[in-house]
């Protein structure tokens, strides 16, 4: 008789519930579901080889750069490669941590954090798109562990091709290679989910609470996208304008919505966020607060981005007071916000508490 699935590790069980008593059986680990968190990466070092390593396989990804791979490769590796990781292995150096990048530490804390929060039999782990954890080998290890569902969650609140979509891409590539492949389900986009603006505000009005001054305005800045992309049917820019939206409505002011991280000579989304900031001041605007609602985490565009020279050129074009305020990251609220969305997707999985 052939044997199914086994109910725990060390023997299978056969499809009329008897134990197969084979000796050369291979052990198989009892059924488990996995979550994997998901996002976008960080070089392993602050210093210049690993962000090169880093930026490689970055801006390799055709998802990221859509320009043909023999006209970019030359670019790429050639000037780009050349110049800009010694310039951006200064700025990780700047948020750089005792855990590593903020990135990877705030993604590790989310998941540490789940970890029990579906119950003993659902495995919770964190990857990167780019970079250490990789997608591949965490998805390897659920599944030798026994997880034969995964749930993979991509920490992207706005859907972008070049990034939620490269992240299943890198899932997909990985279950390719498998012979037996867990069932895989996918965190869909969650910007306009009631819990997600439910705890941006309630995060953005407490630490709001805390400043020494009024903010006169609140900047949501948003990653920047090249305009192709929109042209192209990426929802990304709409998804981004309806959180701030929303968002705005549940704080009870306005926000001013930019976008940021820049890079080459196309046209990008607009308007752009150190534009925003240095204009502000002539417009009476001296004030500031900024929150970055399409972050997951903090990580390098935020804390050296927006905090840090996002400051610097609000400060110099005439600004006295500036604040970053974090994103959810580990919070209460945020790794509520994600328990809330993950047990959705789970349902049919697990059974609800």
């Amino acid at each position: 008789m052939r044997c199914s699935l086994p109910a725990e590790r060390g023997g299978a069980t056969c499809r009329s519930g008897a134990r197969d008593a084979s000796p050369d059986h291979p052990a198989i680990p009892r059924p488990r579901i996995g979550v994997l968190l998901v996002n976008l990466g960080t070089p392993d070092a602050a210093d210049t080889r690993a962000v090169r390593r880093y930026l490689a396989e970055f801006l390799s990804d055709r998802r990221v750069v859509e320009i043909p791979q023999l006209l970019w490769q030359p670019i790429l590796r050639g000037a780009i490669l050349t110049t800009r990781p010694k310039k951006s292995a200064h700025a990780y150096q700047q948020v750089w941590t005792d855990n590593g990048s903020p990135l990877a530490s705030v993604t590790r804390a989310q998941a540490l954090a789940l970890k029990d929060a579906f119950g003993a039999e659902v495995l919770v782990d964190w990857a990167m798109r780019y970079g250490n954890p990789a997608i591949g080998d965490r998805l390897r290890a659920m599944k030798e562990a026994g997880c034969e569902r995964i749930l993979l969650a991509p920490l992207y609140p706005q859907y972008c091709a070049a990034t939620t979509a490269t992240a299943n891409d890198k899932a997909f590539l990985a279950l390719a290679k498998m012979r037996w492949q867990p069932a895989l389900r996918t965190l869909p986009p969650y910007y306009d989910d009631p819990a997600y603006i439910g705890a941006l505000a309630q995060n953005i009005a407490a630490a709001l609470e805390t400043l020494d001054f009024a903010p006169d305005a609140v900047v949501a800045s948003f990653h920047g996208m090249p305009q192709r992309t929109l042209e192209l049917g990426d929802p990304y820019h709409c998804h981004c304008r309806k959180t701030a939206r929303l968002l705005g409505e549940a704080l009870g002011r306005p926000l001013t919505v930019a976008f940021q991280s820049r890079f080459g000579r196309a046209k990008w989304l607009e308007p752009a966020t150190d534009t925003t900031l240095e204009a502000m001041p002539a417009q009476g605007i001296r004030k500031v607060a900024i929150v970055a609602p399409g972050f997951s985490a903090d990580c390098l565009e935020t804390l050296e981005e927006l905090a840090i020279r996002g400051r610097e050129s609000f400060v110099a074009a005439g600004g006295t007071h500036f604040a970053y305020l974090p994103c959810l990251n580990d919070s209460p609220d945020g790794v509520a916000m994600l328990r809330t969305l993950l047990a959705r997707e789970l349902e049919g999985w697990i059974t609800p508490a």
